[in-house]
C-alpha cells in the first residue's frame, strides 16, 4: 500500500487507513475480480458519507486526502504551523511525502470508473454537496479545505505540493486549532490518572459584538485587552462581571467569531475541572494561536476549594502562564468567593487572622487584571435596546405598543436586561410567525 510509504503522516485513524488500503485495491483491481464492484461501491458509500459529515463537494477523493492532512499533527505540520518554511531535514522528509500523496491524488476517479465499469465512481469527481444537512465544520473551514484539495490537486512536482500545504499550515495551523474556534475539555483517565482531553464545539452561536446593543463602554475595555493578546502585546487576564442576563458570556462568545482569523481560540472550562487546567495548558502551550480559557458563571462557596488551583495557575506558581494563553471568566459576583457579615466580625469568633481570611477571599478577583462592569439597564436603556433589536429583526408594530409590551413582559419575567429584551422580541417573532 502506497500509505505504507508514509513517515511523518504515518499516525493515520482506522478510518484513514482502510479508504486508503481500498482504493489501492481498486486501483490494483480490473473488472473481472469478483469482489471489485462490492468494494467500488462500498467505497463510494464511505466518501458519499464523508461528504455529508464535512459538507465536502467537487472531487471527494481529494477532499478526503486533504482532511489527512489538515488534521494530522506531525513534526513537519506543526513547525510549519509555528515558522512557516521549514528546513532541514524536515522538509527533505516532506518532499518524500509529498509525492507519494502526489501519486494518491493522481487516481482518476472518471478513468477507474470506466475500467471497472462502475459509473457511480466518477459521480464522486465532481460531487454536489447535499443542503439541510449539519456539517462537523462552518462553510468558511470547510471551504478552505475544498480549495486546498483543488490546489493539491493540480501541483506538478513534490516541491510545489510541499510550498502550498506550508502556506495553509503558516496560515490557517494544522489540527483541531486550525479547524475549530471554541472548545471543551473532557476528563479521561488512562492507568488510574486523570489527563484532560480538548474537544471542538461542533456549533457556536454566530453572534458579533455589534449584536450586543449598549455596553460600548465594557466592550471597548474588552476589546482593547483582547487585541493587544492577539497582536502579541502584554495583555491580563479579564474578568466580565454584573447583573444577570448583561451579555458577559455573548461578548466571550463573539470573540471567537470576531477573532478566530487572527488566531484565537477559546476553550470553556468548569469549576469542576481546575484540577485539570494545568494539563490543559500544558497542551496549548508552543502553539501558533491565543487561546483563552473560559470559565462562565464563576463563583464559590466557602466550602470550596477549587479556586486555588486558578489562583495557582493565574498568578503564584512556579511555571510561568504561557504568553498565548489568557483567563477570563464571567461572574454575577466581583469577587468571586462567597463572603458572609461574619467575615466582617471583629475578633471575637475562633479565626484568630480574621484580615487574613478576608484577603484569602479576595485574592483571586485580585489576579485578574481588567475587570469589567456590566450593570442591568435603567427603563429607558432598556426600551431603547427592545426598539433597535426589534428593528434589526424586521419587526414592525407602533412603538408605543412595542415598549408597552416589552414592559408588561419583564414585570413577568425576570426584570431589566438584555437577555429579557431578546426574549421579548423572540416571543414576537414566533407570534409573527403563527400568523
Amino acid at each position: 500500500m502506497r500509505a505504507d510509504r508514509l513517515i511523518l503522516y504515518r499516525r493515520l485513524s482506522r478510518e484513514e487507513r482502510a479508504l486508503l488500503e481500498d482504493m489501492d485495491r481498486l486501483v490494483a483491481g480490473s473488472e473481472e475480480d469478483a469482489d471489485t464492484a462490492p468494494l467500488a461501491y462500498d467505497l463510494c458509500a464511505r466518501l458519499i458519507e464523508l461528504s455529508a459529515r464535512q459538507g465536502f463537494y467537487g472531487n471527494l477523493w481529494h477532499d478526503f486526502l486533504t482532511l489527512i492532512l489538515v488534521r494530522n499533527e506531525n513534526t513537519y505540520s506543526l513547525a510549519a504551523e509555528r515558522r512557516g518554511a521549514v528546513e532541514g531535514s524536515a522538509r527533505s522528509l516532506m518532499l518524500h511525502e509529498a509525492q507519494v500523496f502526489i501519486e494518491l491524488f493522481d487516481v482518476d476517479l472518471e478513468r477507474l470508473s470506466q475500467r471497472l465499469s462502475v459509473p457511480e465512481l466518477s459521480i464522486l469527481g465532481d460531487y454536489s454537496e447535499t443542503d439541510g444537512v449539519q456539517h462537523v465544520y462552518n462553510t468558511r473551514i470547510r471551504d478552505r479545505i475544498v480549495h486546498l484539495a483543488d490546489a493539491l490537486g493540480r501541483c506538478a512536482t513534490a516541491d510545489e505540493f510541499r510550498e502550498t500545504l506550508e502556506a495553509f499550515y503558516r496560515d490557517y495551523g494544522v489540527g483541531i486549532y486550525g479547524l475549530h474556534k471554541a472548545f471543551r475539555v473532557e476528563e479521561h483517565r488512562h492507568g488510574g490518572e486523570a489527563y484532560a482531553r480538548v474537544i471542538p464545539i461542533r456549533g457556536i452561536r454566530h453572534v458579533r459584538l455589534q449584536d450586543l446593543v449598549g455596553y460600548e463602554i465594557a466592550k471597548g475595555k474588552l476589546i482593547e485587552n483582547t487585541e493587544a493578546f492577539v497582536e502579541g502585546r502584554p495583555a491580563n487576564n479579564c474578568l466580565l462581571y454584573g447583573d444577570a442576563g448583561t451579555g458577559k458570556s455573548s461578548c466571550i462568545k463573539a470573540l471567537a467569531n470576531e477573532y478566530f482569523d487572527r488566531g484565537l481560540r477559546i476553550i470553556e472550562l468548569y469549576k469542576h475541572q481546575f484540577r485539570l487546567i494545568n494539563d490543559v495548558i500544558g497542551q496549548l502551550k508552543g502553539r501558533n494561536y491565543r487561546f483563552i480559557i473560559y470559565m462562565d458563571d464563576l463563583s464559590f462557596e466557602d466550602f470550596e476549594t477549587e479556586y486555588k488551583y486558578l489562583k495557582a495557575v493565574i498568578e503564584g506558581g512556579l511555571e510561568k502562564k504561557p504568553d498565548n494563553v489568557l483567563i477570563y471568566a464571567t461572574s454575577n459576583r466581583r469577587h468571586l468567593i462567597r463572603e458572609s457579615f461574619n467575615d466582617k466580625k471583629s475578633l471575637s469568633d475562633d479565626d484568630i487572622h480574621k484580615n487574613d481570611t478576608v484577603q484569602e477571599k479576595l485574592s483571586l478577583a485580585a489576579r485578574f487584571g481588567v475587570t469589567i462592569y456590566f450593570g442591568a439597564p435603567s427603563s429607558q436603556e432598556y426600551k431603547e435596546i427592545v426598539k433597535e433589536l426589534a428593528a434589526r429583526r424586521g419587526i414592525t408594530m407602533p412603538e408605543e405598543e412595542l415598549v408597552q409590551g416589552a414592559v408588561r413582559w419583564e414585570m413577568a419575567h425576570g426584570g431589566l436586561s438584555g437577555r429579557t429584551a431578546e426574549q421579548y422580541i423572540d416571543h414576537l417573532g414566533s407570534v409573527g410567525d403563527l400568523i
